[in-house]
């Protein structure tokens, strides 16, 4: 299964990925995000199910089931640009803004900010085209949330 979806997002000029593929790359991302500071935490994975649930409508299984798909393509994936280039191909910008905002509320999830998840997000930000201006508002959007 991620053989075929990391050809897709290794090739020199991959298609637009399919919902359910970047449903994966975004929960990728997160996962990528929550694991960037060495502390994979139960409460940055129950974050990412709670995302995942608002975010695509799903119960708790099914959020569990594709956070548990999204730490295994993140293990195998060699890059964070191919996420983002997947979800910049698939998503609107407004909803672009909105894969920053849960960016920032995994970040937030452990109560403290570090500085290799702030990195990431911003580098996030940059690949998916979200202009400093609307990152900074989704991130105190985020941080209202926690």
């Amino acid at each position: 299964m991620f053989k075929e979806f990391l050809d897709r997002l290794l090739a020199p000029a991959p298609a637009i990925l399919p919902d359910e593929d970047a449903r994966l790359a975004l929960t990728a991302l997160l996962v990528r995000l929550a694991r960037s500071d060495n502390a994979y935490a139960d409460v940055e994975r129950d974050r990412i199910d709670r995302i995942l649930r608002t975010r695509f409508d799903l119960d708790s299984g099914a959020a569990q089931i594709l956070r548990e798909q999204g730490e295994g393509l993140e293990a195998a994936a060699p890059d964070t640009v191919r996420f983002t280039r997947a979800i910049k191909d698939a998503v609107p910008y407004e909803d672009r803004t909105g894969v920053i905002e849960a960016l920032w509320q995994v970040a937030l999830a452990d109560g403290k900010r570090d500085d290799d998840e702030d990195a990431l997000i911003r580098l996030a930000s940059n690949l998916l085209g979200v202009n400093d201006v609307d990152s900074a508002m989704a991130r105190q959007r985020a941080e209202a949330r926690t």
